[in-house]
């Protein structure tokens, strides 16, 4: 069977599991479609400038930055000549848009024109980027084993964590100053002290492979990972490590994000859905598969504008877009 066969199929097995837990339009309901006409090939991860309502879409396979303006749900603004863009992210603080390439660079922009600024370069595969909310720097996954700290008001990297394998997916604890990293390809968790720029602690979770992505919510004290083999959602404890909860999850995950307000988390799936846990009585959790498009893995939930923003790529006759989800109730 093809990938894209056992993609499809665990989809249809996930909805047919766990579709009747909870109607999935308690959960989620599509509220605009945002085409993102000329734009083919993969699409990867998203950010948004609160301030101007933009949303920044990556987009790997076509070398492109999209801009959307979510107010009037249109793309208005393309830059071209990327090197597969993977991350992106707005640093509110220096008013600077960096984007990072699987080329190995991470280019800075200006956040109001996009005029360019600066291209950092860290070797090869720049990948997962988040911005620190503390201090306004940019911290980037890459390569075979780091996570580079940029000043994008200096315009240059000022250090460099290294980490035994690429790191995918990584969530940064503002409170402990603790960075969390999915290391798949040594199936652990790396724990990172962030002013001590070094790892502190390995975790691994029995039986499970290939964890790309991450959650962490810091007021509730949880850890959120999504592995591919077999496809779970795992709940760690992020003082300890130890496994809270195991459940199964949809196919080729990408993107996970807890929504605090209603006790949620939501992990958008290549497969075509996104899953929809809640917590239930007793703390167990129950599960709803909501529909979006083949391949639509990644995703950005934004709390301050209650919508949840999911990639389609171009497929099957149908045009990239971005499926705009609104939290219900």
């Amino acid at each position: 069977m093809s990938r894209r066969s056992s993609i499809v199929a665990a989809a249809i097995l996930c909805l047919l599991a766990f579709g009747g837990a909870a109607r999935a339009d308690q959960f989620l309901t599509l509220a605009a479609s945002i085409p993102l006409p000329g734009v083919s090939g993969r699409i990867d991860h998203m950010a948004v400038d609160l301030a101007r309502k933009r949303l920044f879409v990556a987009e790997y396979g076509n070398d492109t930055l999209d801009v959307v303006d979510l107010a009037a749900g249109q793309r208005i603004r393309r830059v071209r000549g990327l090197d597969e863009p993977q991350g992106v992210g707005y640093a509110p603080r220096a008013d600077v848009v960096a984007v990072s390439n699987g080329g190995g660079t991470v280019r800075l922009y200006r956040g109001g024109d996009l005029a360019p600024l600066a291209e950092v370069a860290l070797g090869r595969d720049a990948d997962n980027l988040r911005v620190d909310p503390r201090t306004g720097d940019v911290l980037v996954a890459h390569g075979d084993g780091g996570i580079a700290i940029i000043d994008p008001a200096r315009r240059m990297e000022i250090d460099n964590i290294g980490l035994p394998t690429h790191p995918e997916s990584f969530q940064l604890d503002t409170r402990t100053r603790r960075i969390f990293a999915n290391l798949p390809r040594a199936d652990q968790i790396a724990v990172i002290d962030l002013a001590a720029k070094r790892q502190i602690a390995r975790w691994r979770v029995p039986g499970l492979r290939d964890n790309f992505p991450m959650a962490l919510d810091s007021a509730d004290n949880r850890l959120a990972i999504v592995f591919w083999h077999p496809p779970k959602l795992v709940l760690l404890d992020p003082q300890t490590g130890a496994v809270r909860a195991e459940l199964p999850a949809c196919a080729d995950a990408d993107d996970a994000y807890f929504d605090g307000k209603r006790d949620r988390l939501y992990v958008s799936c290549g497969a075509g859905a996104v899953d929809v846990f809640a917590r239930g009585v007793a703390g167990r959790h129950r599960l709803s598969a909501v529909r979006t498009a083949p391949g639509a893995r990644t995703s950005l939930f934004v709390p301050a504008l209650n919508r949840l923003y999911v990639a389609a790529p171009a497929r099957f006759g149908a045009p990239a877009r971005i499926l705009v989800f609104r939290p219900l109730p």
